[in-house]
């Protein structure tokens, strides 16, 4: 990667819809010096151009989880099972006391209780020693962020977790929306909105 490559990145982290005309008179180079620069980034996996979304903008919540795994497999078990969840949004391992970090989404508070202490949270999972929760109020420097929404409304009949909704008393009582992957989810798009079936389970 050399300077021409530095310049191109910093302006599409700047702005990731800019053209490749603007992207041209930004840095100096042709159009087609742009593209071919950029197909090569992408890839070799060094820029990923995609949305972020504001969490704040949507009224949607996030926490950290911290945790003790104590060995590697079980390391690599709880890796895989939230490989393809919607709501991970980072998933990575950590040194110090607690060796595994989780950044998760949710759509309001209530569903961010019941997936930290129902079946389908990693409050239970073998191999984790100590785990702490940590609701974020608010995120200051850069509230966009990479959802992974690709991963959801795949109207999957069982979570990619596999802990299954239906069964579930928070979900039976209304209290949480459902995994996003499956046909079970009662979310609706429409900035914080529930699903009408939710709201008259007194939600």
């Amino acid at each position: 990667m050399d300077e021409v490559d530095r310049k191109l990145i910093l302006h599409l982290v700047k702005d990731g819809r800019a053209t490749l005309k603007e992207l041209s008179d930004a840095i100096g180079y042709t159009s087609m010096g742009v593209k071919k620069r950029l197909n090569r980034l992408l890839k070799q996996e060094l820029l990923k151009v995609s949305a972020s979304v504001n969490l704040d903008k949507m009224n949607w919540v996030s926490m950290l989880i911290f945790m003790e795994v104590v060995d590697k497999d079980s390391m690599y078990s709880i890796l895989n099972r939230f490989r393809e969840c919607p709501r991970v949004v980072w998933l990575f391992p950590a040194l110090g006391g607690y060796n595994l970090i989780a950044f998760i989404v949710a759509e309001d508070y209530r569903t961010l209780h019941c997936i930290s202490s129902e079946g389908c949270s990693m409050r239970g999972l073998n191999g984790v020693r100590r785990i702490e929760f940590y609701p974020i109020s608010s995120i200051l420097y850069e509230p966009f962020i990479p959802l992974r929404l690709n991963l959801a409304y795949r109207n999957l009949d069982k979570p990619p977790c596999g802990i299954e909704c239906p069964p579930c008393r928070s979900y039976i009582e209304g209290k949480c929306v459902g995994c996003p992957a499956t046909k079970f989810y009662r979310y609706r798009w429409g900035l914080g909105k529930r699903s009408r079936r939710a709201r008259t389970r007194g939600v």
